[in-house]
This record gives C-alpha cells, sequence and structure tokens, in this order.
C-alpha cells in the first residue's frame, strides 16, 4: 500500500507528508498505521479532482518560492523539518520537504 501511495506523491503532493511519515514504521508496523494508511486512501478516493494542473496559456512569469521550517518540531524524534515550494506563475514547478 505504502508503495502505491508513493507512486501517487508524483502528481499529489498535498499526500507526500503523510505518506512518509506512515513509510518510516514499516519495520515494525502496528495498527495505528495500517488506519493512517487507510484515511489517506479515504482522503484520495474524497479528492480525485485534485492534483497538478499546469495551464497551457499563462500570463504571469512571476517566479514565487515559499519556505517554512520548525525547529525540533517533530514530537517522536524532535528532529526539525522544513520545506519549499517554488511556482511560476500560478503552477507549481518544484517543492522539497526535509526532516
Amino acid at each position: 500500500m505504502i508503495g502505491s501511495l508513493f507512486y501517487l506523491t508524483a502528481s499529489r503532493p498535498d499526500i507526500m507528508f503523510s505518506v512518509f511519515l506512515c513509510a518510516r514504521f514499516q519495520a515494525d508496523p502496528k495498527e495505528s498505521h495500517l488506519t493512517a494508511v487507510k484515511r489517506i486512501f479515504r482522503y484520495l478516493l474524497g479528492t480525485q479532482s485534485l492534483g497538478i494542473w499546469y495551464p497551457r496559456h499563462s500570463t504571469s512569469f512571476e517566479i514565487l518560492e515559499f519556505s517554512d521550517s520548525d525547529f525540533a518540531g517533530c514530537k517522536a524524534d524532535r528532529k526539525s523539518t522544513s520545506g519549499t515550494c517554488q511556482f511560476i506563475g500560478q503552477s507549481l514547478v518544484s517543492w522539497s520537504s526535509r526532516k
């Protein structure tokens, strides 16, 4: 199930954090992790119309970048999390998230 969700993260960046969080516990999964994975699938079923969309004609080529970080915000291991996303006009072209 996690492998299928990894495949979907290419076009659905909104599930990326949740999928990678569930993937960390594959060595010793618990019932709560299976429940979380099933919840992600239910979310995907309800949001099938969402995804990355690139318009054919864009009037703006303005480059925007957003970033956020959280110092020692993970409750499990107290590690920091940071992320960025880059837009050209209204189209997302790149994103990253690191722990």
